[in-house]
Protein backbone atom coordinates (compact mmCIF):
# COMPACT_ATOMS: atom_id res chain seq x y z
CA UNK A 1 0.00 0.00 0.00
CA UNK A 2 1.54 3.23 -1.08
CA UNK A 3 1.78 5.89 1.81
CA UNK A 4 -0.82 8.93 1.13
CA UNK A 5 0.57 12.35 -0.62
CA UNK A 6 -0.39 15.66 -0.47
CA UNK A 7 -3.38 16.71 2.35
CA UNK A 8 -3.96 13.42 3.05
CA UNK A 9 -0.67 12.68 4.61
CA UNK A 10 -2.00 14.17 7.52
CA UNK A 11 -5.11 12.30 8.44
CA UNK A 12 -3.44 9.89 10.38
CA UNK A 13 -2.21 12.36 13.05
CA UNK A 14 -5.36 14.70 12.83
CA UNK A 15 -7.32 11.46 13.56
CA UNK A 16 -5.05 10.62 16.51
CA UNK A 17 -4.53 13.90 17.98
CA UNK A 18 -8.04 14.90 18.00
CA UNK A 19 -9.98 11.82 18.26
CA UNK A 20 -12.52 12.28 15.27
CA UNK A 21 -12.61 10.73 12.53
CA UNK A 22 -11.32 12.37 9.44
CA UNK A 23 -14.33 12.22 7.61
CA UNK A 24 -15.99 13.84 10.96
CA UNK A 25 -13.86 16.55 9.55
CA UNK A 26 -14.82 17.19 6.42
CA UNK A 27 -18.84 16.83 6.97
CA UNK A 28 -18.20 19.51 9.21
CA UNK A 29 -16.35 21.52 6.80
CA UNK A 30 -18.63 20.68 3.93
CA UNK A 31 -21.45 21.71 6.32
CA UNK A 32 -20.24 25.45 7.02
CA UNK A 33 -21.36 29.11 5.59
CA UNK A 34 -17.76 29.96 4.74
CA UNK A 35 -16.85 29.42 1.77
CA UNK A 36 -13.37 30.83 1.31
CA UNK A 37 -10.09 28.62 2.88
CA UNK A 38 -8.67 31.06 5.12
CA UNK A 39 -11.99 31.69 6.66
CA UNK A 40 -12.44 28.05 7.29
CA UNK A 41 -9.23 27.28 8.61
CA UNK A 42 -9.02 29.85 11.03
CA UNK A 43 -12.59 28.73 12.31
CA UNK A 44 -11.57 25.01 12.65
CA UNK A 45 -8.13 26.76 14.63
CA UNK A 46 -10.79 28.68 17.02
CA UNK A 47 -13.37 27.01 17.25
CA UNK A 48 -11.91 23.30 17.24
CA UNK A 49 -8.33 24.29 18.25
CA UNK A 50 -7.02 22.43 15.37
CA UNK A 51 -3.51 23.34 14.38
CA UNK A 52 -2.61 25.07 11.59
CA UNK A 53 -1.28 22.46 9.38
CA UNK A 54 -4.10 20.06 10.46
CA UNK A 55 -6.48 22.87 9.52
CA UNK A 56 -5.39 23.52 6.33
CA UNK A 57 -4.73 20.33 5.24
CA UNK A 58 -8.13 19.31 5.48
CA UNK A 59 -9.64 22.74 4.32
CA UNK A 60 -7.35 21.78 1.05
CA UNK A 61 -8.47 18.19 0.78
CA UNK A 62 -11.74 19.24 0.82
CA UNK A 63 -11.42 22.19 -1.86
CA UNK A 64 -9.69 19.50 -4.06
CA UNK A 65 -11.83 16.99 -3.78
CA UNK A 66 -14.99 18.86 -4.20
CA UNK A 67 -13.32 20.82 -7.70
CA UNK A 68 -12.70 17.01 -9.19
Amino acid sequence: MTAPKGPASYFPSIEKKYGRPVDEWLTLIRSSSLTKHSELVTWLKTEYELGHGHANALVAYVRQEDKA
